[in-house]
């Protein structure tokens, strides 16, 4: 093989070069070592039970923290330009800008899996190399390590901490917590979706059964499209869609 399995890969990947693309997308049916310290490599392994008791007790919490909130009748949009002709977010609104945000969490999943994840680093870059494997090329090498098919808390919660800065810097305070509340479920939901996808069964003709068969195709075959996880919705405006085609030939 072009590396030792007997040590950390992630210092290793970058010397594979113009070889590294092809050989991070042949998978192989074993457990993946990244870190030499023991510390660092507990914390880039993750059961997928610790993602949903981590993160649905601060869904529900600031769900809570947002509604109490836009009861007050203190929110109002555009505000910060107008006082006339402002609008008031009413507290019936919520279950709408919770949905909105896990719309837009759908489409950041598929933007930061088909342009982050899925970027081909430059053959002669090291670090890029050695970056795209820690973040997702790991998971195409060894689709199949229960331990890294969900985002650890830690590194997660850095993500999530500035996707939240981000809403805050655009949005009045209370509206962009409302937003970034229906995101992270959106990202909870996904995480636990795409867990399902590699180890459940779900049932012939069920909607889980034909996102599991479209993702064992980008896997395994389309590497370069269908990079939608909980939906392929974006893949079509994208036009990244796996062809229908190729399903229809194996059943």
């Amino acid at each position: 093989d072009l590396v030792d399995w007997q040590k950390p890969l992630l210092w290793q990947v970058g010397y594979l070069g113009e070889k590294y693309d092809e050989w991070v997308h042949q998978p192989v049916d074993r457990p993946i070592r990244l870190f030499h310290s023991d510390f660092l490599e507990f914390l880039s392994k993750t059961a997928w039970y610790v993602v949903f008791m981590v993160w649905t007790p601060v869904v529900l919490y600031l769900s809570w923290v947002s509604y109490t909130s836009l009861a007050q009748g203190n929110t109002r949009l555009f505000s910060s330009f107008t006082t006339e002709y402002s609008i008031p977010v009413h507290k019936y609104y919520f279950p709408f800008i919770f949905l909105l945000g896990m719309i837009l969490w759908s489409l950041l999943e598929y933007l930061i899996h088909r342009f982050v994840f899925h970027m081909k680093p430059p053959a002669s870059n090291y670090y890029l190399i050695t970056l795209h494997f820690l973040l997702h090329g790991q998971h195409h090498k060894s689709p199949f390590d229960s331990s890294r098919l969900v985002f650890p808390p830690v590194p997660a919660s850095l993500v999530i901490g500035f996707f939240y800065g981000v809403l805050r810097l655009l949005l009045p305070e209370v509206l962009g917590l409302s937003v970034f509340v229906g995101g992270l479920c959106g990202y909870v939901i996904y995480d636990m979706m795409h867990y399902y996808l590699h180890y459940g069964s779900p049932k012939k003709g069920t909607y889980l059964y034909g996102l599991k068969a479209y993702h064992v195709k980008h896997h395994f075959e389309h590497q370069k499209s269908g990079f939608g996880i909980s939906t392929r919705f974006w893949d079509y405006p994208f036009r990244t869609l796996i062809p229908e085609e190729t399903f229809k030939k194996e059943e």
